[in-house]
């Protein structure tokens, strides 16, 4: 009975171990965080970012996402970690231009905020999506990116891919 039980509780700590090993494999497999302290360009010029991306995005079929932040803000570089997420990073890549835009303390590119209507001051990041041509297709206003998930960032994408 004695060596009946050892083979049984050693199979079960096997199979413990295995369940273990095979759960833990999926995280490997995603992008590591990392804060990117240069994500939001201080000295960007948006407007002429924006522009840049609009010859982009026509060349390439692409609508383009304004993503209004900043370097300090946890939440910005949250979202920045979902987009290299799968499948995020590959309906990026293959829908979107991404224009990231500093807001310093609520302080900075305030104007081009408001030509898209998107409400820096509610808090960011902020998004916006527009069409290869500067037309605005949509603008956050309910702070929807402020506490988000990888699901929600891929129903977004989904919602608003070319």
């Amino acid at each position: 009975m004695n060596t009946i039980r050892r083979i049984t509780i050693r199979t079960v700590a096997v199979a413990l171990l295995a369940l273990m090993m095979t759960s833990f494999a999926p995280a490997s497999a995603q992008s590591v965080f990392m804060v990117n302290r240069n994500l939001y360009s201080e000295t960007a010029n948006a407007n002429a970012d924006i522009a840049a991306a609009m010859v982009t995005a026509r060349r390439e079929h692409k609508r383009i996402i304004l993503d209004f932040g900043a370097n300090w803000c946890g939440d910005c570089q949250v979202l920045d970690y979902y987009y290299r997420q799968s499948p995020n990073a590959e309906l990026l890549a293959k829908h979107f231009l991404v224009v990231h835009i500093d807001t310093g303390h609520v302080d900075h590119n305030v104007d081009v905020a408001k030509k898209y209507h998107v409400p820096i001051a509610h808090g960011i990041p902020s998004l916006a999506v527009i069409d290869a041509h500067g037309n605005l297709l949509y603008a956050e206003h309910e702070k929807e990116f402020e506490h988000t998930s990888v699901e929600a960032v891929t129903a977004f994408l989904n919602r608003w891919k070319a």
